[in-house]
């Protein structure tokens, strides 16, 4: 399984450690999208950051 990340807010005013995880997770701007393994540590990244981000199950890796 696998999660496709879209970045629906931008990132003016939010903690730094956000703006890592958006950096991390490979977002770099509003309505940029990515595919991501379903991983603990994708998750941990995604729960951090949900109010800046939708998040999609696909079928994939």
């Amino acid at each position: 399984m696998a999660l496709k990340i879209t970045q629906i807010k931008g990132t003016v005013g939010t903690k730094p450690k956000h703006r890592d995880n958006l950096r991390s997770l490979g977002l770099k701007r509003i309505r940029h999208s990515v595919v991501r393994p379903d991983t603990p540590e994708v998750r941990g990244m995604i729960l951090a950051v949900r109010h800046l981000i939708v998040v999609e199950e696909v079928a994939g890796e």
